[in-house]
């Protein structure tokens, strides 16, 4: 790996700061090899410091991966929740003639957001495997049922929302959503490409969800 902390204006510019240096090259390594094939005396040797000074800023291998994804990671959780916070704090009238652009403008405003840390997501997709990132998406899923719950309940949905077939559907369709809404990334879309997937996928899986139940 070569000095990986240059400026892109051709002059060789470092980088303020050694904990900066670190994470740029680790960056570049962990997108090259992955978490568990990264090797932390390349990155060291490529930001020009020891592996010691790298341990004591961020405590090792994890903490330096951590580092780099956990703030948008942390970030994106955060606005995906106020987004279901929003919404259920809507009265039921409200709700109803909101859940449309609710249920699309989400992933919308997600995806929006993956676009703005588009390497911090590429590790957290494809690079993760070995640290307690790689079911990152499992959080999501979490709080997109628990909050499609209180929206059935508002709504006054049939008594089998709380059956154990339910609460396994609802909770496979979410994960294979979430999932569908990453594929933006592994399959390299533009920007606009995926905003014209994420729309499709939102009516699929709105659709879906109001024919199973919805008023009949």
């Amino acid at each position: 790996m070569k000095h990986c902390y240059e400026s892109g204006d051709g002059y060789g510019k470092q980088i303020e700061g050694i904990s900066e240096r670190i994470l740029t090259c680790a960056k570049a390594e962990f997108l090259d090899k992955g978490y568990t094939d990264a090797s932390l005396r390349v990155i060291t040797a490529a930001a020009e410091t020891s592996t010691n000074s790298m341990y004591v800023r961020f405590g090792g291998k994890e903490g330096l991966f951590s580092a780099i994804v956990e703030p948008a990671l942390n970030e994106m959780t955060e606005r995906f929740l106020k987004i279901q916070e929003a919404f259920h704090h809507m009265d039921r009238d409200a709700q109803a003639a909101c859940m449309a652009e609710y249920a699309d403008g989400g992933p919308a405003e997600l995806v929006d957001y993956i676009y703005e840390h588009l390497d911090e997501f590429r590790l957290l997709l494809d690079a993760s495997y070995g640290t307690r990132f790689h079911n990152f998406v499992d959080a999501l899923v979490r709080i997109e049922v628990e909050y499609t719950y209180k929206y059935m309940e508002t709504a006054g949905y049939p008594a089998r929302m709380g059956d154990a077939l339910t609460e396994k559907l609802l909770h496979i369709v979410t994960t294979s959503r979430f999932g569908s809404i990453f594929e933006v990334v592994r399959h390299g879309m533009t920007r606009r490409e995926a905003a014209e997937y994420i729309d499709l996928l939102s009516r699929y899986h709105r659709t879906g969800f109001l024919v199973i139940f919805g008023p009949r």
